[in-house]
């Protein structure tokens, strides 16, 4: 129980996170769906295999309207709704070890602002001013502020979700 709650409470937070570009948060989490849905087939799970895919569906239905220029957003009640989903798939799958590898970027995006806080607080408290690594986050902040476009950005986070769902779906199967 105490491992699901912090399962389900810093998903849901990261998810959160994450939805501040338009078709990140969304294109991610279809891709951590569709890889706990593979997964689901292969461990014979069929009802947790349809609920998966009926999300991927669902997100791709909104990231019809949700892809750039945004004409409908998902807001901390969907953001929130869905990371926590994403962790009760994983625990009902029992792979839930692998979910920091298949949700890579909602577990990057939440990391960046854990450290930006801790270093912020830890260098105030040493120097007595605070300093920053990033330069804004959550992380994807911290790209636009280099330069990068929305797009760019979300087009970027969305392979390496892939790629990341890839490596959790290969280690779920040794």
């Amino acid at each position: 129980v105490p491992i699901a709650t912090v399962l389900i409470v810093f998903m849901a937070n990261a998810v959160n996170l994450t939805d501040g570009l338009d078709g990140l948060a969304g294109s991610t989490a279809a891709v951590a769906f569709v890889a706990y849905g593979i997964i689901a087939f292969l461990q014979r799970q069929y009802p947790l295999l349809s609920f998966s895919f009926t999300m991927v569906g669902a997100l791709f239905a909104f990231l019809w309207f949700n892809s750039h220029p945004a004409i409908l957003i998902m807001g901390g009640m969907g953001s929130l709704a869905l990371g926590a989903t994403l962790a009760v798939v994983a625990l009902m799958s029992f792979q839930w070890l692998l979910l920091p590898i298949i949700a890579l970027i909602f577990v990057a995006e939440a990391g960046s602002v854990i450290i930006q806080v801790a270093w912020f607080k830890l260098s105030r408290r040493l120097t007595g001013t605070g300093k920053r690594i990033f330069k804004m986050t959550p992380l994807h902040h911290h790209f636009e502020l280099l330069g990068w476009s929305e797009t760019h950005i979300t087009q970027r986070f969305w392979i390496i979700g892939v790629l990341a769902a890839m490596l959790g779906i290969a280690l779920a199967l040794l």
